[in-house]
């Protein structure tokens, strides 16, 4: 029972981060951005996005799941560091997506690290 929570690409949390991730980097396209907002919603986005790939790739890597927790809290607070709050949808964006991913990585971390004790097993 313990063997499924290591295989790789099967992690539901993962898979939420790496949208999380995707929806952050593209959400330019659809809301109004200044340089600022713009280039912190697609690094930030793209690193929440290959940081839940890697996860989904190496279940039992802990560290990703801690990573992607300082990843959704830099993008929560986001708009007010880089000065895009008048950018109501650029901030609420950030400010949503940034608050999922630390649940998404908070709540896989436990997942991480019982996947990681399985792993260190065999």
């Amino acid at each position: 029972m313990a063997q499924t929570s290591v295989r790789p690409w099967t992690r539901p949390h993962d898979w939420v981060e790496v949208v999380l991730g995707v929806v952050l980097a593209v959400s330019p396209l659809w809301f109004a951005t200044n340089t600022a907002a713009l280039w912190t919603m697609i690094v930030l986005g793209a690193l929440i996005a290959l940081d839940g790939l890697a996860s989904l790739a190496r279940p039992g890597m802990v560290y990703g799941e801690g990573i992607q927790i300082v990843l959704g809290a830099l993008a929560f607070i986001s708009p007010w560091v880089m000065g895009y709050t008048e950018l109501t949808g650029a901030a609420w964006t950030s400010w949503i997506v940034g608050a999922l991913t630390v649940i998404a990585g908070a709540a896989a971390l436990p997942v991480a690290n019982a996947a990681h004790r399985t792993a260190g097993q065999h």
